[in-house]
């Protein structure tokens, strides 16, 4: 049987995730072939250190995928059957000044919690709309396959503001977690049965159970007690201190709620004094990306054009870009895959708002998704998500309306800010560091 062969669109192609993605599909050609692919991105000199060394790649490994890169979105978008969208508006250069801003008022500064990630929410719904537009323009029965920061937000803005579009809204983080949870068990992560309800980076699992159906969560909680998720797995070469410390935080976020599993993100909104604490203002966390990630691949690419030559290279597959195959499989062969999507909720969590979006389990099929009800859920997480989707809700009628009003009651809202006038102040200053990205608020 000869399988069909797919168009893709990696949206944000000048990304340093941009070759972990196109190293991750080759591996997976035998599963989810490709007949061309196409990086599309509005920096045209960044997209193209990346396009080339990609280009000298896949002429040496698949010299039969057509590739092209382009800053043209007609041509970008035509003729394409699954758009990966992982774009950043302003870069890192806007990132730190996301992280750097709060901390100035002892606040949480952080890409995707708190006011960091209500700025890069601001930024970055404009983008996803833009895109989404062309492809529906272009290729209107394309999937838009979105792991675009901050996730919430974006869903958000794409449940109100485009609610019948074909995008999928995606986050590897609790993959991320998952492999680990699969370490601590010794069992592969694809054997691994969970049960999991919250909103992006604010989440909570239920149950992990093995292949054979057995309960394994004790297990889990008896080893994230003592040890949080830290532990050693082979992608530990490719992560920095800060991400350990992290892992071990879990410990105290398990300790306020023991009947479940949290995500990693929750020390941001349940320990943000500690955070701030322990954050270097000076050197934040996209202070380490821009000086870590960004020179090694940018400099792995560079290496590549100068010797013509992609053997040997320093691209590696990213855990992020296994997940995106997954999801695409299961839409393209109708797979009946279970993943974790961020998707309308509708009663999937019986006593929580229906018109939030949840990040669930459901099943993966040529239509789409079903969701898995995930029933009723205690009233702590419940609390807590009721004021994190109000911020969401909120930031994305502020985009809409160009509400100061509303912005700053989402920044009022957010567990991270200590009071109203706190949030006034960060809020001044974002807007000021974001002309020309935010729309003008009144």
């Amino acid at each position: 049987m000869i399988m069909k062969k797919f168009s893709i669109t990696v949206a944000g192609g000048g990304s340093t995730f941009t070759p972990g993605i196109v190293m991750m599909l080759l591996d997976n050609q035998e599963r989810f072939p490709i007949r061309k692919l196409c990086f599309y991105d509005n920096d045209k000199e960044r997209q193209e250190t990346i396009a080339k060394a990609c280009e000298i790649l896949l002429a040496e490994r698949a010299p039969e995928i057509e590739f092209h890169y382009t800053v043209d979105p007609k041509e970008a978008f035509t003729d394409v059957d699954f758009v990966m969208a992982h774009i950043r508006v302003g870069k890192y250069a806007m990132r730190e000044k996301d992280e750097k801003i709060p901390m100035k008022y002892g606040v949480v500064g952080q890409e995707t919690c708190g006011p960091g990630g209500i700025a890069y929410g601001m930024r970055s719904i404009g983008g996803i709309l833009e895109i989404l537009d062309y492809m529906e323009t272009y290729s209107p029965n394309a999937w838009m396959l979105n792991y675009s920061n901050p996730a919430a937000i974006v869903a958000e803005a794409t449940r109100k503001l485009r609610p019948n579009s074909r995008i999928i809204n995606i986050c590897d983080m609790p993959l991320g977690i998952m492999l680990r949870m699969a370490k601590i068990l010794n069992i592969s992560e694809k054997d691994l049965d969970i049960s999991y309800f919250g909103l992006n980076h604010f989440g909570w699992w239920t149950s992990v159970k093995d292949k054979e159906g057995n309960e394994r969560i004790q297990e889990l909680k008896d080893y994230v007690k003592e040890n949080g998720y830290d532990i050693t797995i082979e992608t530990d070469v490719h992560i920095d201190q800060s991400w350990h410390e992290t892992f071990q935080k879990v410990k105290d976020v398990y300790a306020v709620d023991p009947e479940t599993l949290p995500n990693t993100y929750l020390k941001y909104y349940l320990y943000s004094d500690y955070v701030v604490e322990h954050t270097d203002a000076n050197y934040t966390r996209a202070n380490m990306v821009m000086d870590g990630r960004e020179k090694k691949v940018f400099s792995a690419a560079r290496d590549i054009i100068e010797k013509g030559t992609a053997k040997d290279c320093g691209f590696e597959a990213d855990d992020h870009a296994s997940y995106i195959v997954d999801l695409a499989c299961a839409l393209a062969f109708n797979t009946k895959e279970k993943m974790l999507l961020i998707v309308p909720n509708e009663g999937a969590i019986e006593n929580f708002d229906p018109e939030a979006m949840v990040e669930i389990p459901c099943i993966v099929g040529k239509d789409g998704f079903e969701k898995i009800n995930q029933g009723r859920i205690p009233r702590f997480q419940k609390g807590l998500m009721e004021q994190q989707v109000s911020v969401e809700k909120l930031v994305v009628e502020a985009w809409a309306e160009g509400s100061y009003q509303k912005l700053w009651q989402a920044l009022t809202l957010s567990k991270t800010v200590p009071s109203a006038g706190v949030a006034k102040q960060i809020l001044d200053d974002l807007i000021e560091a974001n002309k020309g990205y935010w729309p003008e608020l009144r």
